[in-house]
C-alpha cells in the first residue's frame, strides 16, 4: 500500500472513531424521566452522589434550564433535609423513595433560605429542577421518577 493511501485509510479510521466515541458520549449523558398524568418528561442531570458533591448541591448556580437538574443519591432510605444556603435560584425539591415514587414535592424553595426542608419521609433521593417546573409538568405526589440507579443497591 502506497503511503498516501495508507495515510488517508489511517486518517478516515481516526475519524469514524472519533465520530464513535462523541455519539457514545453524547447518549450516555444520564437523564432522569418523571412519569406524570400528562406523560413523560426527561430530564438531563447532575448526579451528586458523594458527601462533597451533595453538600454543593446547586449553590452558587445562577440558571438551572427547564430540562436539566440535579440528583441526589444517598445510597439507602433515611429522612433528609435540605436548605438553600448560597442557592441563587427558586427549585423545586423532589423526595423520591427507592423504588421511585414521588413522596413529596417542596415547591419553589426560597433562594438564600436557611430553614430546613424535609423530606417527610425516608427517600433515597432528591431530585432538583428549575422552581415552578413540577406544577408546569403536572408532577405528583405518588407519580414515579425512573432512572438506572431506582432500585439498584
Amino acid at each position: 500500500m502506497a503511503p498516501t493511501v495508507f495515510l488517508q485509510t489511517v486518517s478516515r479510521i481516526i475519524i469514524a472513531l472519533s465520530l464513535l466515541l462523541f455519539i457514545a458520549a453524547c447518549s450516555g449523558e444520564e437523564k432522569v424521566i418523571l412519569h406524570t398524568s400528562n406523560g413523560e418528561v426527561a430530564f438531563a442531570i447532575d448526579l451528586a452522589n458523594t458527601p462533597a458533591s451533595r453538600a454543593k448541591g446547586l449553590m452558587f448556580v445562577q440558571d438551572l434550564p427547564d430540562d436539566k437538574g440535579m440528583l441526589f443519591d444517598f445510597g439507602e432510605e433515611r429522612e433528609v433535609s435540605f436548605w438553600m444556603r448560597n442557592t441563587f435560584i427558586p427549585l423545586d425539591m423532589i423526595f423520591v423513595a427507592a423504588d421511585g415514587t414521588i413522596k413529596n414535592i417542596h415547591a419553589n424553595a426560597r433562594p438564600h433560605d436557611q430553614t430546613g426542608i424535609p423530606s417527610k419521609f425516608p427517600v433515597r433521593f432528591v431530585f432538583e429542577i428549575a422552581g415552578g417546573r413540577a406544577a408546569e409538568i403536572g408532577l405528583e405526589v405518588g407519580d414515579k421518577m425512573s432512572h438506572p440507579l431506582v432500585n439498584a443497591n
